[in-house]
């Protein structure tokens, strides 16, 4: 069955939407995954795998259990953040089993099955978005409360393979202060209404600095936009996390699930919950 990429609830073609929806791709029989979050935003470098890897720790300590699928084939980071160097293996059935971090989140990414984590992934959009299927379908994901899907930016075609094949419950959206990035950010927003996946709230990024010497928060980047947009789709602001050197240390270390900060904790609440309600 072909894939329609639109919103074809008024258009004139024969749709496979327009009869109960496209099909999901089936879960590997290994996994039972309660919950699946995709994390995306509409351009790179505004900290989308650094909100992704932080909600999977929050998560964790909250007493969830967490995996994250790092669909960013092309620029995978969430393994260096986790400090995770493990080869992928298979079970007796074939399936893939995710390494585990220190904590006890799983993790599949396509950087843990490269010889050397530095060679580029050079491969055509129907192969990037065919390899993250196959981390949902082929992946012993085990028993998780929360899959986090760290999508790559924009709205191509890995976003839309995890929109269309992935069972998924919500997604947050990651932002930054700039005018350029409040524009692109309605772009996702608009993506996930199209394709009707719940947004969960937003979380904008790189907010502010404080001073060392005084604490005055000096935004520099300028002014915020995340609250007009918040009010304009009618989104939660579920977190304004500042630039931390502290954060950013944890990262290069791959020591993420020892960060000493709370930016995230009330989000990881909030994304609980509404997780919670939905399936009441």
């Amino acid at each position: 069955m072909s894939e329609c990429t639109h919103d074809c609830s008024s258009c004139s073609l024969n749709c496979p939407s327009k009869n109960g929806g496209i099909p999901k791709d089936e879960a590997n029989k290994g996994s039972n995954v309660k919950h699946i979050i995709a994390v995306v935003s509409g351009k790179g470098g505004v900290g989308k795998s650094l909100v992704t890897s932080m909600l999977a720790v929050h998560l964790s300590r909250k007493g969830y259990k967490v995996g994250v699928l790092d669909a960013d084939i092309t620029g995978p980071s969430i393994p260096k953040a986790f400090g995770v160097y493990a080869d992928v293996e298979g079970d007796e059935n074939g399936a893939m089993l995710p390494p585990v971090t220190k904590t006890g989140i799983k993790v599949m990414s396509v950087n843990l099955m490269l010889e050397d984590e530095t060679r580029p992934v050079v491969w055509r959009g129907s192969l990037i978005a065919g390899t993250v299927r196959q981390f949902w379908t082929d992946t012993a994901w085990g028993d998780l409360d929360f899959l986090l899907v760290d999508c790559p930016p924009g709205t191509g075609d890995v976003p839309l393979t995890v929109f269309q094949s992935l069972p998924i419950d919500g997604c947050v959206i990651v932002s930054s202060p700039q005018d350029l990035v409040a524009m692109i950010v309605k772009k996702a927003a608009n993506m996930a209404d199209m394709m009707s996946i719940p947004v969960l709230g937003l979380v904008e990024n790189m907010s502010f600095v404080k001073c060392p010497d005084c604490g005055k928060e000096i935004k520099i980047f300028g002014e915020s936009h995340i609250d007009e947009i918040a009010d304009e789709f009618g989104y939660d602001l579920l977190a304004r996390i500042p630039i931390d050197t502290s954060v950013a240390s944890y990262v290069d270390k791959g020591m993420i699930e020892y960060i000493i900060c709370d930016y995230l904790d009330s989000a990881a609440d909030s994304i609980a919950k509404k997780c919670a309600d939905k399936v009441k």
